[in-house]
Parts: structure tokens; sequence; C-alpha cells
């Protein structure tokens, strides 16, 4: 057997081989790829987790526990119940967006309608849309009885 005879055997071979391994690069870099966009996502997560527990800790007990607030306390705590709404809907908006996990806006759901039943929240809430038409994520949320998934939207709802 000579080299040109040698070169024919082996050439589909190698050839084979360069698939192979380029194939195997192609998934190592879109498994990469992937971690990293799922670790960005975490990250992203953690950091609205860190701004909800500074925003819980500014609210009053009261209201976090169901009570009714006295027209005074609502009052006084009217600005940090209106930076919670702002925050829910912001969540709302970026769970549209997908720039959460479906498992993440599945607790953050949860919260929001649980907290948006609560007498001092309620409140609050009602006071917003009455004196704004902002907050049209938050609106269309609560319209379908917090039972949707806003990534499931097609758009948008116009003000």
């Amino acid at each position: 057997m000579d080299l040109i005879d040698a070169l024919r055997i082996w050439a589909p071979i190698i050839q084979a081989g360069a698939v192979v391994v380029a194939v195997g690069t192609v998934f190592l870099t879109y498994r990469q790829v992937k971690l990293r966009k799922e670790q960005a996502t975490t990250q992203f997560e953690d950091e609205l987790s860190r701004e909800y527990r500074e925003l819980a800790r500014k609210l009053p007990v009261k209201a976090l526990l169901g009570d009714e607030l006295t027209d005074e306390e609502f009052k006084e705590e009217f600005p940090d119940l209106y930076y919670y709404v702002d925050l829910s809907n912001e969540q709302v908006f970026l769970r549209f967006e997908e720039r959460v996990s479906k498992e993440t806006w599945e607790n953050w759901q949860d919260g929001i309608e649980s907290n948006l039943k609560r007498p001092a929240f309620r409140m609050a809430w009602n006071e917003i849309k009455d004196r704004s038409d902002t907050y049209q994520e938050l609106r269309r949320l609560e319209e379908n009885d917090f039972q949707t998934d806003p990534a499931e939207w097609d758009q948008i709802e116009p003000e």
C-alpha cells in the first residue's frame, strides 16, 4: 500500500473525526452560553428579591399581617405601599418580557396576589388606580384574577 492508497483510506476517517469534534465544540459552546444565561437570570432575580426585601422592611408589619391601618397610618405609609405597587408592576412587566423564569414568576405572582388582598395594600392599589392610568401590566394581571402568565400575553393592552 502506497501513500496515496493510505490517504484514500484515512482521509474519510479523519474528516469524520473532524466533524465529530466540530459538533462536540458547538454543543459545548451552546451549553456554556445556556448556563451563562441561566446564571445571569438567577443573579437578576436575586437582585430583585433583595429589592423586595429592602422595601418590605419599610412596609408596616401591621399591613403585612393583613390588619387595617388607621387613616393617619395609611397616609404615612402610602409612599412605601406605592413603591410596592410599582415594584409589583415591574415584576409583571419583567415576566412579560421573559426576563425572569417561570418558577420565579409563580412565586412573585402568589406574593403579589396575596399582598393586594390585604386591606392596606388593597386600599393603596385602589387609590393608585383611581388617581392614575398607569400600571397597565398589574391591572391586566388583576383582571385575569392573577391566573395568567404574562409571558404568554400577546401584547400589553393599549392604555
